[in-house]
């Protein structure tokens, strides 16, 4: 297979993970279950949202990377037994499993969580959990609030809130990356990335957006880390499903010259001449076109 490492990624969206959807953000645990299993036998190998925005795609040659999100930390997300374990047909169980069976397939994924996380007061022994065991802990406002009918300084309340509530929960874990809720950006677009509350100062990597598309390579000129496209996990039936995940999926599975496919080798940004994508200035002296 050959390496396209300026091709498209797929950044996922997931809500709910529950037996009855009441609604398209939804998806039962064996429709996710599922959608795992397709994604581990096309080769995608799971990486976090930081890891996209920052370039740090190593991953096993042949293979492509995909980004598994989850907004508003609910319990059908990740829920613990008392043994301090994730209880069966949680979100965080299911990839546990599927990763088990598949060895390649990382459980490796980003959270972005409001208040309270997971329906925890604190969040303290959830998210402490997710930090353990290799996952990421995104911001996604105190209240999920509509950050474009905010004030500035409601806004930064909100982002620097929730970062607070993180780290007050997991201290010293770095929070990189936001989502922001229903997609919208504050009036002040910089306010997404950088800004300050109540003695809290934050800055993200990478800014999330609601489902759309795939993402372009972090190495490509269409990438923006402050607007990374999300496609909303989705059967290929029902309302808005040609934008999504099952419908995305079966194009890049049939278009395999679109997708992002890793060379093995973290240095080097490998390319066939006919990509139609375009280096960033910022890599050019890592990338080799055949």
């Amino acid at each position: 297979m050959h390496a396209n490492e300026l091709g498209e990624v797929p950044v996922l969206m997931y809500h709910r993970i529950i037996d009855a959807p009441s609604s398209v953000y939804d998806r039962t645990p064996a429709d996710f279950r599922a959608e795992l299993e397709r994604l581990a036998a096309e080769g995608y190998v799971p990486v976090t949202a930081t890891d996209y925005v920052t370039g740090h795609l190593d991953i096993p040659a042949g293979t492509h990377p995909v980004v598994l999100t989850f907004d508003d930390g609910s319990a059908t997300q990740l829920a613990l037994d008392g043994t301090g374990q994730p209880v069966p047909g949680c979100a965080v169980r299911i990839l546990l499993d599927v990763a088990a069976a598949h060895p390649g397939f990382r459980p490796v994924a980003t959270f972005y969580v409001f208040n309270p996380p997971f329906e925890e007061p604190t969040g303290r022994t959830t998210l402490n959990w997710l930090h353990a065991h290799g996952f990421e802990i995104g911001d996604h406002t105190l209240d999920h609030a509509n950050l474009r009918a905010a004030s500035p300084a409601e806004v930064q309340h909100q982002l620097a809130g929730m970062q607070r509530i993180i780290t007050d929960a997991v201290p010293g874990v770095a929070v990189r990356t936001m989502a922001l809720p229903l997609g919208a950006y504050p009036r002040a677009r910089n306010l997404a990335v950088d800004g300050a509350a109540d003695g809290v100062t934050y800055h993200f990597d990478g800014v999330m957006l609601v489902g759309a598309n795939p993402a372009p390579s972090p190495f490509s000129t269409d990438f923006d880390p402050s607007a990374v496209p999300r496609i909303r996990s989705q059967a290929s039936a029902g309302e808005e499903a040609a934008f999504g995940s099952t419908a995305w999926l079966d194009r890049l599975a049939a278009n395999p010259d679109l997708r992002y496919t890793s060379d093995g080798d973290p240095q080097r940004i490998s390319a066939p001449r006919t990509a139609p994508q375009q280096p960033a200035p910022s890599v050019t002296d890592r990338v080799y076109r055949y």
